[in-house]
């Protein structure tokens, strides 16, 4: 079989936003393309290749934006899967230095793959097997060869298996505490499921589920409990008017916290109100559960 080269890539690598440091070409690599460069900011459609493309953001976090869809923060370390057969269009946010590896179907065996679109996904496994193949390139010898083959295979293989839902962990500690403390210091703001999904550099579909896995409740229903929560505290502590509370927590006017604090909590901003107020100094009330 012939070389793979930059012919039977999607075009990104010949632009000439594109510095490339090393690449397999001249090696005689008949399934696999890869190639490690620094990329500065673009946007720009290319048409579908015959190769399936995996790029590796080695450092970031930077923004990506695939089509039409949202930006996406994509940390280090983070993944860029697009299948072949596909055009692209995409924007790069900053500059970036990435390692890009392209597989032929033969890479997969005898079975028909279509990899997943997937920007963000972070896979220790496919990381290490990159890094692996790009040190490779960079200490090239002849005998390398065969460890090449055998980490293609095991990169194409366990992409094939990625087609499939991974199951939904939850979010790390630090992520969850990164989207509690943006809705904190957004709590009067509307706040778009994808302003969340950036704090935990993840996608929004990728943020929804882990954020359900973490918390048992939806995003929506978390950002809302916070702001009854915060509406209580100042129902109890302060004495502004519950129409400007109503606001500062981000409801639309005090109609909207009285109807949303009755249906989850069963009771109004007022009779919260004037229960603290009742409430005589060294007495203990059982706060409602926000959510």
């Amino acid at each position: 079989m012939r070389e793979l080269g930059l012919r039977d890539t999607n075009g990104i690598l010949s632009q000439p936003w594109v510095r490339p440091r090393r690449s397999s070409a001249g090696l005689g690599l008949d399934q696999v393309f890869v190639s490690t460069q620094a990329e500065r900011a673009y946007r720009a459609r290319f048409d579908a290749a015959a190769t399936s493309m995996v790029i590796l953001h080695l450092d970031g976090p930077v923004k990506v934006r695939r089509g039409r869809d949202r930006p996406c923060t994509v940390p280090v370390g983070g993944l860029f899967v697009h299948p072949a057969g596909h055009d692209l269009t995409v924007e790069l946010g900053g500059g970036l230095n990435t390692v890009h590896v392209y597989l032929t179907d033969a890479a997969f065996g005898p079975e028909q793959v279509r990899l997943n679109e997937e920007v963000g996904a972070v896979d220790p496994l496919v990381e290490q097997l990159m890094l692996a193949l790009d040190g490779v390139l960079r200490d090239w010898e002849p005998s390398a060869r065969t460890y090449v083959d055998h980490l293609t295979t095991l990169l194409a293989s366990h992409l094939a298996r990625r087609r499939q839902p991974p199951p939904t962990v939850g979010l790390t500690e630090r992520q969850l505490a990164a989207v509690r403390e943006l809705i904190e210091d957004r709590i009067a703001e509307p706040l778009p499921l994808a302003d969340l999904a950036d704090a935990a550099a993840l996608s929004v579909s990728q943020f929804v589920r882990q954020f359900k896995a973490s918390t048992g409740d939806t995003p929506h229903r978390y950002l809302v409990g916070l702001r009854l929560r915060h509406a209580q505290r100042l129902l109890r502590t302060g004495t502004l008017p519950i129409a400007d509370i109503a606001v500062r927590c981000g409801f639309s006017h005090q109609e909207h916290l009285t109807r949303v604090m009755r249906s989850r909590l069963g009771t109004t901003p007022g009779a919260v109100r004037a229960h603290a107020q009742n409430v005589q100094p060294g007495a203990h009330s059982v706060q409602a559960k926000a959510f």
